[in-house]
């Protein structure tokens, strides 16, 4: 005689909620809620800390859907435990424009620092997930070092399916979280053995459970469909000083006879048919979209398992000396520090007299370190490059044996790197910075690209900006990177021409809370071009005239960015010297100053001869030069040799924007 789990109906609840969302959507991926059925509803119910009515409490435990096609599973869950943005209006409307319940699941827009409605990262994009995961689990510990037990003490969940760990960037978190022995990361992962093509046999022969292993992981396999397995392994997780894998082996599409088991049971078409026939094989009595009573009420219980752990937590909180209450809380809602921008400031009047930097990126790495005790929550990760980007100096390595330390050691990993920090921003408390070479922005590309999505502030600092870096050749000359990187929707690109503006780009950045920022530095020296003090932030209008035309009416507007503004400036010298009235214009920011008013860009601009001076490819130059417009640049990829010789070779030079100009003049 078989008997039926007590919660076998909370776990059915997922699976039919999930079933009769895709039937009425007509599409969707039924796979991992129904293989996830189980597995979810033992989080659910007895180990995750979480209060629906506060969505965003910040000490709640994180979980992850890094299998992000498996959404159903999410929602199902955020309605049956009671967060208010998703009613069953909202799971009826599954995949319809405008409903909550996206394709995939999507955090609220705008929402920089609290997952306000229980969906914590976008993912879709296979193994973004659990990366981000990982940063959130950094983001924690080193919250909790610093605040201590009694405010931050959470463990983040993962949903993982075998996508997430083929992709490149899962093999990364594997081996940097295992290095890291963050025992608060737990990976519940969906082993049916089924990927979108058919049996993982087709694809992988290797032991993925034995790849955990021996990256110092405590793993543990068991029957995925078996309630109290999967409790207890989360018990032995919760407890191990490792980070944890559940290997939990599914039936892909668990309950749709049809599919189970199957590769159609990723995603192949459900009809009312199948709906029903489940409902026969899994003795599911209740209509579409029918929650019983005693089910929904067993869920909404699960709901507040946590509210005392809530109330507690608050009190803890309010109980604090008030400067340190206002600390952790200035923290977690994500606010900086009043009169931050002082540091800055300083740096910007100082950097007048002061001999410049031996290299842009050094300018970037003084300021980061002036920023050291004003801001403790910036974290920084770097991939292996220390001493060429220089953005650790008074900082400490964050380690399996000091969380306190804000300088994570990623590696030759770039595209983990990326991705922790879109983990740390989304879990709030953190400023992360993401430090490595421009040419290598590739390798980050997918989490930049999600942090866009997202609008997380996230800090993506970049060196070696160009032909500048020299003798190590064009695989490491980035000249049609910063076009890239211009195409994507919501993200900054900024590339200061000095120190002044160098120090003005980390302003705006640091401010700017809705969208990622990219900011590129050169390797090479970048002398002064602003010479003249000025309180206000020009660079906040992201182009403006660094020198006006002199010796009569403007004749050329010189446009440049970076390292370039110097080399517009020395052929404007030539061109006035030749009664030719030139302007300079610095465009350290395109997407600034595509947002300001149309009288400011035709003064910036001016109606004249145009002429853009980048050490890049010309896209995007177009929209500010027009067609006819002039651009000294970069045709094709670099070359090995000396900056000057490669700049030289280019015909990147003063006296090829003078006779750029004179030949549009003629």
């Amino acid at each position: 005689m078989t008997h039926t789990h007590p919660q076998q109906a909370l776990a059915h609840a997922i699976r039919f909620l999930s079933i009769d969302a895709i039937v009425k959507a007509q599409e969707g991926h039924q796979g991992v809620p129904l293989g996830m059925a189980e597995i979810a509803t033992a989080l659910y119910t007895r180990h995750l800390k979480y209060h629906p009515q506060d969505a965003g409490w910040f000490d709640r435990d994180r979980v992850v859907l890094s299998n992000g096609h498996g959404s159903m599973l999410l929602y199902s869950l955020l309605h049956l435990t009671g967060y208010p943005a998703f009613p069953i209006e909202e799971i009826k409307r599954f995949r319809v424009l405008g409903s909550v319940c996206e394709g995939h699941p999507e955090r609220p827009h705008g929402a920089a620092h609290v997952a306000a409605n229980g969906i914590e990262v976008t993912t879709g994009p296979l193994g973004q997930g659990i990366a981000n995961a990982f940063g959130m689990a950094v983001a924690e510990a080193y919250l909790n070092a610093r605040f201590g037990n009694d405010l931050v003490n959470h463990f983040t969940y993962a949903f993982v399916g075998d996508g997430c760990l083929q992709e490149g960037v899962g093999q990364e978190m594997i081996s940097l979280a295992g290095h890291l022995q963050l025992s608060k990361l737990i990976l519940l992962w969906d082993d049916n053995l089924i990927t979108d093509d058919g049996s993982t046999d087709l694809s992988i022969s290797e032991n993925v459970s034995e790849r955990f292993r021996i990256a110092g992981w405590h793993v543990i396999e068991l029957d995925g469909h078996d309630i109290e397995a999967v409790s207890a392994a989360l018990d032995a997780a919760r407890q191990d000083p490792r980070p944890s894998m559940l290997a939990c082996r599914t039936v892909i599409a668990k309950g749709i006879a049809r599919l189970q088991g199957q590769r159609g049971g990723h995603s192949g078409r459900l009809f009312e048919e199948d709906a029903q026939a489940a409902r026969e094989l899994l003795g599911w009595k209740h209509g579409p979209f029918e929650i019983p009573a005693d089910v929904q009420q067993a869920w909404r219980s699960a709901g507040q398992r946590s509210a005392g752990d809530y109330q507690a937590w608050q009190a803890r909180v309010a109980a604090l000396p008030a400067a340190e209450r206002a600390e952790f809380e200035r923290v977690m809602r994500g606010e900086l520090p009043a009169n931050w921008q002082q540091v800055l400031h300083d740096y910007k009047h100082k950097a007048q007299s002061a001999p410049p930097a031996p290299s842009g990126i050094f300018i970037s790495a003084e300021i980061n370190d002036l920023l050291t005790h004003m801001l403790p929550e910036r974290m920084v990760g770097c991939a292996d490059l220390e001493a060429p980007t220089s953005h650790k100096r008074g900082l400490t390595a964050f380690s399996a044996h000091d969380r306190a330390g804000s300088y994570v050691h990623c590696g030759v990993r770039e595209h983990v790197m990326g991705s922790m920090a879109n983990g740390m921003a989304a879990h709030g408390g953190i400023i992360p910075l993401s430090v490595t070479y421009l040419a290598f922005a590739d390798y980050e590309r997918p989490a930049m690209r999600m942090a866009a999505l997202m609008g997380l502030p996230v800090k993506f600092v970049f060196s070696h900006d160009s032909i500048g870096i020299g003798r190590n050749g064009p695989t490491h000359q980035p000249v049609e990177i910063i076009a890239s990187l211009r195409a994507m929707p919501n993200m900054w690109v900024m590339r200061p021409a000095d120190a002044v503006e160098a120090a003005e780009c980390w302003e705006l950045a640091l401010a700017h809370q809705d969208g990622p920022v990219s900011m590129v530095f050169a390797r090479q020296s970048l002398p002064l071009v602003r010479h003249t003090h000025t309180t206000d932030n020009l660079t906040s209008r992201g182009a403006y005239v660094l020198h006006e035309a002199a010796c009569g009416p403007r004749q050329v507007t010189l446009l440049a960015t970076g390292s370039e503004v110097l080399l517009a400036v020395q052929a404007r010298e030539q061109l006035e010297a030749q009664g030719v009235g030139t302007a300079v214009v610095s465009m350290p920011c395109w997407e600034l100053f595509n947002v300001q008013d149309a009288a400011y860009k035709r003064s910036v601009l001016g109606d004249v001869v145009r002429i853009g001076v980048e050490a890049a490819v010309r896209q995007g130059w177009d929209a500010y030069l027009g067609i006819d417009g002039g651009f000294v640049g970069m045709t094709g990829f670099g070359a090995s040799g000396p900056a000057d010789e490669l700049y030289k070779l280019f015909n990147i030079t003063p006296e090829a924007v003078v006779a750029e100009a004179r030949r549009l003049l003629a």
